[in-house]
């Protein structure tokens, strides 16, 4: 254990030895997502990852960034903080996967009011976690205690992540073409977007979040909307290797309308089925508690689908039964049309 001690420090507001025991705290979560790659121990200046390009002609890395927002109000307020990390994890990883990308490490950043270690623990124990569903290696991190800034019962957290994949296998929209297949991958709830419509709808600051609710299977508000984000490396890893992949895109804030263009290229879209798509309970929730139009829900939330796919038609049902055999409840929703409209939901 340091010496290192500063009363004026402390006085000040900053616990330097609670961030080394927090240290301490964490190590064990941390230890559970190791990879070969890592090469370094928790404390240094750096998180140094030996990088295995065995078999790959040109090898590109492929990085993402991404916080959790103020879906952490929610974690404040039903004092559960083990499940963000996965979503702050989740957030950068989707994002990596939707080049053909495989992730490799990850760096969290926790900004604090004040240092209370077994929180932090339980922050980094979610972004471990989150790391061992995508494969990821927890190499380092970052928790800075800010009194003053951040209220003494509040954080931020946000996250970095690198992947590498050959270029020969980054994704190529360019061979997209009419009738091909849009299968969704069902999210497990709101995923980390569109909260701050989330929490004036239900007036989360001053209603009961915490009491049963019927129309979610009998689980609470608070407890529904904390579900943490699903995370698609692995089913999608196998399915890059099963069979040719067009597109991807990975449905965040924004909804349908921002996200589904952004895997298409000029000149086509992609022809939703409404009827086909499996809107959770939370979703009708929301529109109906606050009045929201349907458009607008579509624009906002992932209602239900947490990321779509392109493939070829005639590749459809080879690619529903290797991604059902990895864990995804896959189906599809529409196709691609000639159409300078890039979302159509119909």
């Amino acid at each position: 254990m340091s010496k290192s001690h500063s009363a004026s420090y402390a006085a000040a507001g900053v616990d330097i030895e609670a961030g080394y025991k927090a240290v301490e705290l964490m190590k064990t979560h941390i230890a559970h997502t190791l990879t070969s790659g890592v090469c370094s121990d928790v404390g240094g200046f750096g998180g140094l990852f030996e990088l295995d390009v065995k078999g790959m002609e040109k090898p590109v890395l492929v990085s993402g960034t991404d916080g959790v927002g103020t879906k952490l109000k929610l974690a404040f307020l039903m004092d559960k903080h083990d499940t963000v990390g996965i979503d702050c994890v989740a957030m950068c990883v989707n994002d990596i996967i939707c080049c053909g990308a495989k992730p490799l490490f990850f760096l969290d950043y926790i900004a604090c009011g004040k240092n209370e270690p077994e929180r932090i623990a339980q922050i980094v124990a979610g972004v471990a976690e989150g790391c061992v569903q995508s494969g990821a290696a927890l190499i380092g991190g970052e928790t800075a205690e800010m009194p003053g800034f951040y209220p003494v019962d509040e954080y931020d957290l946000a996250g970095f992540s690198v992947g590498v994949v050959d270029k020969c296998k980054v994704l190529d929209n360019s061979t997209m073409r009419p009738g091909d297949a849009v299968i969704a991958l069902p999210s497990s709830g709101v995923h980390s977007n569109g909260f701050s419509l989330v929490r004036k709808v239900f007036d989360v600051e001053n209603s009961d979040i915490k009491s049963p609710v019927a129309e979610l299977g009998g689980k609470s508000i608070g407890e529904t909307l904390l579900t943490p984000t699903r995370i698609y490396v692995k089913p999608m890893l196998a399915l890059f290797e099963a069979v040719k992949v067009k597109g991807v895109s990975h449905i965040t804030g924004g909804g349908f309308y921002e996200n589904i263009p952004r895997s298409i290229p000029q000149g086509l879209g992609a022809k939703i089925e409404k009827s086909a798509v499996r809107v959770l309970p939370i979703f009708d929730l929301i529109a109906k508690k606050g009045n929201i139009p349907e458009r607008d829900m579509f624009n906002t939330f992932n209602m239900g689908v947490g990321m779509s796919v392109v493939v070829a038609a005639e590749n459809a049902d080879k690619a529903l039964q290797v991604l059902r055999e990895n864990g995804e409840d896959a189906y599809i929703i529409g196709s691609i049309v000639e159409s300078e409209d890039k979302v159509q939901i119909c």
